[in-house]
């Protein structure tokens, strides 16, 4: 099978000789691939002319609907990718934590684009900076779409996570996507893809597929382009380095070598539960994916007094893995992904055979469950261990990226945080003790040097994800050697491919700029209480303003005796007197909330159909009884929840005494129906 690449809307095959990509097990060929020939400029033209204004016109809200819908359909071809998987040398448990991960991956941004951005294309960041006296000109940040398109190097050891990973943040924030995977497995990542356009989900000209050589792309990059890297250091530095690139600035991100750390705390002797927590979490990151993970651990390092019992019950925990065809339920572990990268991983391990002694593994006497060991890409989990870690250099440089893991021991906690460092920046590192004061002192000194850290311990080691599993939510990526970039992480990861610009003007300009209400932006009277008024016609600066109500000794009373509030601010005179912030006896700020209710609410059935919380609630000024307070009800931010009938309205309130002086002010949450009336 020949693979196609799919540039400016049609499926295209390169010419010249095409690169033979070879089950990892058989050695049979699985597929050609190579993108001679083609022109792979226009890619970034079809993006730029084509994917970028359709997904512009889409909302973030509208856009993490397409991400759902689309983890939906890649859900309904999961059997045909695992079917797939299997020739990358993944057995299933690998291929689940590929093509499940990066479809959950998909789902998580979907239900993080809903809640956390609004229904609308332009994100707010912060509150506006007052940047005048009278509060007549501000300051704002918001982010907008790039307008160019990111282009996504992505390694082979995840055809699937590693091209959604990248695609669910970047389409989230507008901006279309070329993929570009590693060639030895491009051929899962091509069938992923093909049923992502065959699906029609996203818009025409939103994602594209190289399989093979980028060309000369990079030459047309420009500044509203952006670049994403996974591979080697190497590779990235030249990519880094290329004149469009330096240019033009173009945002470029990489994740790249990275030897991970796992630290086993004093505590954690044989015996305890984080000892064995231990075993089994190094065990599994040497060979989950056949050690292939930029997350995998590459140093166990150890108090020195243990060392020995660690490496006993590695052994122990290594000779139960099962090494032979990933396609058998029986097998624990596959090869690594071709021949050519276990001639890569042998000569890497290599250079650490002459500081490390193997303690566990030995290629030449490889037992394997229905496989050759001529034919398929197979090395056995090998554990070394380096006595004199200090002086070693190869343990700390590096990196043997398959089923390899050096066992490092330490003298002193200090010690062993420097022996992580020495890792020169890695992508996570991971502590095992159940001590919280160790604990904190590892993380504190790791965390410097590491884009992650994981704490385990008996109490959250059920729920733990692992040291080596990235997660959507959380940032992924390191210093230093792992790259210095970093992706996902949930919002932030959609804003990495979004411009962040000050904007300065009038509160009227700012509010037209961001759809969002700013205080000193002019108010609307529409005439009838802004709550009788549906989603769809409920316009931004809608504004009521409320009577007044008398504060009494009585209200503070009897709102004590209903909450069970009794401080002595309120219910005490003389005490509230030596109060040095009220100077008297003042109401509850919890009453003045409710008291504020009474006065905006709008009782009869209506379009609002629920007030589901507060935020941002401050109070400013004290109330005291036969103060008198009255509400203004601004309506500032609308997000329609798509398909539901109805959508969120924030208000802005402010709570004033009767000279005028805020004494609370909060934004308070609604769903409004876009009804007149809902149905009874």
């Amino acid at each position: 099978m020949q693979l196609e690449s799919f540039i400016a809307g049609r499926w295209q095959a390169g010419t010249g000789t095409p690169i033979a990509l070879r089950d990892a097990t058989t050695g049979e060929v699985i597929a050609c691939a190579g993108a001679d020939g083609l022109d792979v400029a226009a890619s970034l033209t079809h993006a730029r002319e084509v994917g970028g204004p359709q997904l512009r016109r889409l909302t973030f809200h509208e856009r993490a609907a397409l991400l759902k819908t689309l983890a939906k359909h890649l859900t309904d071809k999961k059997d045909e990718l695992y079917g797939l998987s299997y020739a990358t040398g993944a057995t299933k448990g690998d291929s689940w934590i590929d093509i499940d991960g990066g479809i959950a991956t998909l789902f998580v941004f979907a239900s993080k684009g809903m809640r956390e951005l609004p229904d609308a294309h332009v994100y707010v960041d912060g509150a506006a900076e007052s940047l005048s006296k009278s509060g007549g000109f501000l300051g704002q940040h918001i982010c907008v779409p790039l307008e160019g398109a990111a282009v996504h190097i992505n390694a082979f050891n995840f055809p699937v996570w590693g091209m959604l990973e990248k695609l669910a943040p970047t389409l989230l924030a507008g901006v279309p996507a070329i993929v570009k995977p590693a060639t030895a497995t491009a051929y899962l990542t091509a069938l992923a893809f093909r049923h992502i356009i065959e699906s029609g989900i996203l818009p025409e000209g939103a994602v594209q597929l190289i399989c093979g050589s980028v060309g000369n792309l990079f030459d047309h990059l420009t500044c509203q382009d952006a670049v994403t890297f996974t591979g080697s250091a190497s590779t990235a530095r030249k990519l880094r380095m290329h004149p469009a690139v330096i240019d033009h600035s173009v945002r470029f991100t990489a994740e790249t070598d990275s030897l991970n750390s796992c630290v086993l705390g004093p505590d954690a002797s044989p015996g305890t539960p984080e000892f064995d927590l231990f075993v089994r979490e190094v065990a599994r990151e040497m060979t989950v994916k056949a050690g292939q993970k930029c997350t995998a651990i590459r140093k166990a390092i150890v108090p020195a007094g243990i060392a020995a019992s660690v490496i006993e019950a590695l052994r122990a925990a290594l000779g139960k893995v099962v090494l032979g065809n990933p396609r058998l339920e029986r097998v624990r572990m596959g090869p690594v992904a071709s021949l050519a990268q276990r001639r890569e991983v042998l000569a890497q391990l290599a250079k650490l055979e002459r500081e490390a002694e193997v303690v566990c593994g030995n290629d030449r006497q490889l037992e394997l469950a229905d496989a050759d060991s001529d034919r398929g890409a197979f090395i056995a989990p090998t554990l070394l261990y380096c006595k004199d870690s200090s002086r070693a250099t190869a343990v700390h440089e590096v990196e043997a990226f398959g089923p390899v893991c050096t066992v490092v021991p330490y003298e002193g906690l200090d010690a062993g945080i420097a022996l992580a460092r020495r890792g020169a920046g890695s992508l996570v590192g991971s502590v095992f003790t159940a001590d919280a004061t160790v604990a904190a002192r590892l993380v504190l000194g790791l965390a410097p040097f590491h884009g992650r850290v994981l704490v385990v311990n008996r109490d959250c080691a059920k729920e733990s994800t692992g040291h080596g599993s990235p997660l959507p939510h959380l940032v992924h990526g390191g210093p230093g050697r792992a790259g210095g970039g970093e992706e996902m992480g949930g919002i932030r990861g959609v804003l990495h491919y979004m411009q962040r610009t000050a904007v300065q003007g009038a509160p009227d300009v700012l509010t037209a700029v961001t759809g969002r209400w700013i205080k000193g932006s002019r108010q609307h009277d529409p005439g009838v209480h802004p709550f009788r008024i549906p989603f769809g016609t409920l316009a931004i600066g809608d504004t009521f303003h409320s009577g007044e109500r008398a504060i009494t000794v009585a209200d503070i009373e009897r709102f004590a005796e209903l909450s069970g509030d009794y401080f002595y601010a309120h219910m005490d005179e003389a005490a509230a007197r030596r109060n040095p912030i009220f100077g008297g006896r003042v109401a509850h700020g919890y009453f003045l909330i409710a008291a504020a209710a009474g006065l905006f609410v709008d009782p009869p059935l209506g379009p609002v159909l629920a007030n589901y919380g507060i935020d941002s609630l401050r109070f400013t000024k004290p109330v005291k009884p036969g103060d008198r307070i009255k509400v203004r009800l601004t309506c500032k931010e609308k997000s329609l929840r798509i398909g539901q009938g109805y959508g969120e309205v924030r208000w802005d309130a402010q709570i004033t005494n009767q000279d005028g002086e805020t004494a609370a002010a909060y934004d308070v949450l609604t769903m409004v129906s876009e009804k007149p009336v809902p149905d009874a």
